[in-house]
């Protein structure tokens, strides 16, 4: 049994969503993970993780779009805009995603469908450097 903890550095260019799935394949290949569980964990509260579609990239388009109506850029909407128009929009959309994911790690692969990729949701408006904190515990 072993633990491993890791940082990654994911560098955005604004709002969207950034795939990272091969990055997280690499981790597992590299240090022969061969079972067990990785914990992923994003060290920000204005950007997310999730699990979504790989295959169209309009899912992906039409996500964040979706988000973008959900959460309005609109500081008449919020109190809390220290960091301009987006700083409150982001930390809901974050909110109403994941800070965490956990994934089963198999004979050294992570296990995922077919269409699914791991993906870093990234809720502001300019470029930034994101954090993602791996945790795996097994063999």
């Amino acid at each position: 049994m072993k633990q491993i903890f890791h940082e990654a550095v994911v560098k955005t260019k604004g709002s969207g969503l950034y795939d990272v799935t091969e990055e997280i394949k690499n981790f597992i290949s590299k240090n022969k993970l061969l079972n067990g569980i990785l914990n992923l964990n994003i060290l920000h509260t204005s950007a997310s993780l999730i699990i979504q579609e790989n295959a169209d990239p309009d899912v992906l388009y039409d996500l964040n779009n979706f988000f973008k109506k959900l959460v309005p850029m609109n500081n008449k909407l919020y109190k809390h805009t220290t960091e301009g128009e987006d700083d409150m929009p982001a930390h809901i959309k974050s909110a109403l995603t994941n800070s965490h994911l956990t994934l089963s790690v198999k004979n050294n692969e992570v296990i995922l469908g077919m269409w699914q990729g791991i993906y870093l949701f990234e809720h502001r408006l300019e470029s930034q450097k994101r954090k993602i904190c791996y945790h795996f515990i097994g063999e």
